[in-house]
């Protein structure tokens, strides 16, 4: 069913009603009935007692009531009776219960049993049982002594459980009391319906009261009885600053030493009403007539004091005094508040503070006026000019002048003489006359020097004088060289690798040259001696160029002479040493002359020679230095006797076209030795193994014209492979360089740098199938030795 508005106290709905007869049906209408019923809360009773009677048409009977009050919440509230009177049984709460109880009346007519089905709606009627009730019932708020009059201290808020529509739940702010009481402020409250905002009058003072304690009122306007609350608003003023801090004395000297920093010089001391420790009470002071700011002042955090201090060093000779005015203020502003005249009903008048628009507030701060006398002492010489530049040739004479250093005594009370000393002269240029200043040149002077940077040179002299304590003035000499083609181009690198082909191959070359343009880079490339179809320089001119190989130089170290010329014809000639050497392998002739050297057949051959040779030079000296008894043993039981022997080196001359050679062996030999299965008997065995390094191998190597061995006892082809291998090696050619001896590291001892001299050997026509026709005893070594060349 639809809920009726508010307004109504009772609205009763008659419905239609169809009667139904034998002779057909007839429609009848019913009118509706409308009374007034309300129930006010909190009804003091008996129970029950008769809030109404429903007046309808006498043909209805048996009443009945549904809905709130009666069978819904909240129940056993009414009742009905059989005449349509309504009876309440229980008290309702106008804040817990519902504002208006919906209820369905239903009576039947008797004459036909039809049923009438009406709306029936009750009000609850509100009573004024609640008073108006603050947010909180104390309040709190601290507000600066500075607040202004017409700006809001605090808003509170109230609310009121009665009918907000009606007087019981309508109600007002009063301000009831205020503690203390003081003449200088008025407290009001402005309402807005549930919220009151505290404003005041007047200034506050902190020095007439630090706390307002305000006590608030709200009450409504209940027509029967009216109810109030009441809270209290605490309010705490901060001191702020309305009281001007005042001097009110000075200590300390007053006066400072010249070039004396970080010293102090006076404090001042101040009072102030204001809270101690507060920023109202906190002074800040102000130097005035400090424009090349010498002086600092600073606040003393516990006794307010100024401190006053030199930052900047003074001069006497320029001034002897300073005339200070220093002011002191607060942290925060200077605030006044004087009540002029109080008004009624509106806000109070105040004084204007400053009094008039001509002055500020900085004209109220008090100041103070300050001398610091400067104390005169030593000062040092001072060099006029401080810095002097002087430009000079390169290769001047030894005790050339360059220049004169003056320098003056600043001190004005007294002159002071001194001396001329030579300071910082890294190199050792120049020399200084104590008396005069005069500077004049101790070296040759070199633009090429590593002290020289950017062409110029820099030395120092001081000026000392006789004052207690002595004192130094300093001076600078900048010395600016002008360059002289005194230095030659040379090689940058004089020793260069190249490779061997059949088509001219080249290499770059770089010179280099100390001095400056125009004495130096490009340079003119000439060849020296006998270089016709066999080297050339292209081009001739440049700082980097090629040097061409002709296909006519074969491989090995060449020595070539090379003139190079600056560009104003000044030259030097250089040795270069160039390696040739086959690259076909390895693009770098180092990397593939080292790695041929230390893992190239050639080398291997050439160890399986040394091992040959010392093995047939054992046997020689075992046949010359005693008689020798050789026992054949079966060849079946042949086998091999493993030595491990290291034995010094040899030196080995070696005679070649009237020239002689000598040729270091290497200091130490290791073989593995293949023997005969025979038996040696003699009587001078140990004397054999005693002394052989030093009889038998020395007389063997160093015999310059004998290179022969008994051909009988190890086989003709061997002692021709032998001899031929010898005197190839002794053999100097186009293609075989003239190794001088270098020794490059004694056993136990690291090397320097493991990057050996290159060595070239020459192919020769060698084949290693002719150790396969020496004997039987060989081809066994061989066959041990190098398996992968004997079984091809």
């Amino acid at each position: 069913m639809r809920t009726l508005p508010v307004n109504f106290l009772l609205l009763l709905s008659v419905w239609s009603v169809c009667v139904w007869a034998d002779s057909g049906r007839i429609r009848q209408k019913r009118a509706w009935i409308i009374d007034s019923f309300s129930i006010e809360e909190e009804h003091p009773g008996p129970f029950p007692y008769k809030l109404g009677k429903i007046e309808l048409d006498k043909s209805l009977v048996n009443f009945v009531l549904h809905g709130q009050g009666v069978d819904e919440d909240p129940k056993n509230i009414l009742s009905i009776t059989d005449t349509g009177e309504i009876r309440v049984h229980k008290k309702m709460d106008y804040e817990i219960d519902p504002k208006v109880l919906l209820l369905k009346f239903e009576a039947i007519n008797k004459s036909n049993n039809e049923v009438t089905r009406l709306g029936l709606e009750i009000k609850i009627l509100d009573i004024n049982d609640h008073a108006p009730k603050f947010q909180k019932s104390v309040y709190e708020v601290t507000v600066d002594e500075s607040h202004a009059q017409d700006k809001s201290v605090l808003t509170v808020l109230a609310t009121d459980d009665d009918d907000s529509e009606t007087n019981n739940g309508t109600f007002s702010f009063t301000i009831k009391s205020v503690t203390p009481k003081t003449d200088n402020v008025e407290f009001y409250i402005q309402q807005q319906k549930e919220s009151g905002t505290i404003y005041f009058k007047g200034c506050l003072n902190y020095e007439k009261a630090q706390k307002y304690t305000v006590l608030l009122e709200a009450k409504d306007k209940g027509k029967k009885i009216q109810l109030s609350s009441t809270s209290t608003l605490i309010i705490n003023i901060s001191d702020n600053n309305n009281n001007l801090p005042e001097f009110s004395g000075k200590t300390g000297p007053e006066k400072a030493k010249e070039r004396e920093t970080g010293v102090e010089v006076l404090r001042l001391q101040v009072t102030d009403k204001d809270v101690r420790g507060s920023k109202a009470w906190k002074a800040k002071y102000i130097i005035y007539g400090d424009k090349k700011e010498i002086f600092k002042i600073e606040t003393d955090p516990v006794t307010n004091e100024g401190i006053l201090t030199v930052v900047k060093s003074m001069d006497y000779e320029e001034q002897t005094y300073h005339n200070l005015s220093i002011s002191v203020q607060n942290e925060i502003p200077y605030f006044s508040c004087k009540i002029k005249k109080k008004v009624s009903n509106a806000m109070w008048k105040f004084n204007k503070i400053p009094p008039n628009s001509d002055m500020s507030v900085a004209d109220l701060y008090n100041s103070i006026p300050v001398t610091i006398y400067v104390e005169d002492v030593n000062d040092p010489p001072v060099f006029i000019p401080p810095v002097k530049h002087v430009a000079v040739m390169e290769n001047i004479d030894v005790g050339t002048s360059l220049t004169t250093f003056t320098a003056k005594d600043m001190d004005g009370s007294h002159v002071n003489t001194f001396s001329f000393v030579k300071g910082e002269d890294i190199d050792g240029w120049i020399t200084v006359d104590a008396k005069t200043g005069q500077v004049s040149t101790a070296i040759i002077l070199d633009r090429e020097s590593p002290f020289v940077i950017d062409g110029t040179y820099i030395a120092t002299l001081y000026a000392v004088d006789d004052g207690v304590p002595p004192l130094t003035g300093t001076g600078t000499l900048v010395i600016h060289l002008n360059d002289q083609n005194d230095n030659v181009p040379i090689l940058e690198l004089n020793k260069v690798s190249i490779c061997q082909d059949k088509e001219p191959t080249l290499v770059n070359i770089t010179a280099v040259d100390l001095d400056f343009p125009p004495y130096g880079p490009p340079f003119y490339y000439e060849l020296l001696g006998d270089v016709k179809d066999k080297w050339r320089v292209e081009p001739a001119h440049g700082t980097t160029v090629g040097l061409v190989k002709e296909n006519k130089v074969f491989s090995g170290h060449h020595l070539l002479q090379i003139k190079i010329s600056d560009q104003q014809g000044i030259y030097s000639i250089q040795n270069l040493t160039v390696t040739v050497c086959d690259c076909s392998i390895t693009p770098n002739c180092h990397v593939k002359t080292v790695s041929k050297t230390r893992m190239g057949p050639v080398a291997i051959w050439m160890l399986v020679l040394a091992v040959l040779v010392l093995t047939a030079m054992c046997l020689m000296s075992l046949l010359i230095s005693s008689k020798t008894e050789i026992i054949a043993l079966n060849e079946g039981l042949s086998h091999l006797m493993t030595t491990n022997t290291e034995n010094p080196g040899t030196d080995c001359l070696v005679m070649h076209k009237g020239q002689q050679t000598v040729s270091q062996a290497p200091p130490s030999v290791y073989t593995n030795q293949p023997f005969n299965r025979s038996i040696y008997r003699n009587s001078t065995r140990h004397t054999y193994r005693g002394n052989f390094e030093q009889s038998s191998i020395r007389s063997s190597f160093r015999s310059m014209h004998s290179y022969k061995i008994n051909a009988s006892y190890l086989g003709k082809n061997l002692a021709v492979l032998i001899n031929q291998k010898l005197f190839d090696l002794q053999t100097c050619d186009e293609e075989h360089g003239i190794y001088k001896p270098h020794c490059y590291a004694d056993e136990g001892q690291p090397m320097d740098n493991d990057e050996l001299d290159a060595i070239s050997i020459p192919e020769d026509d060698f084949q290693p199938e002719m150790l396969r026709n020496l004997d039987s005893r060989f081809s066994q070594l061989a066959t041990i030795s190098r398996p992968d060349l004997m079984r091809r």
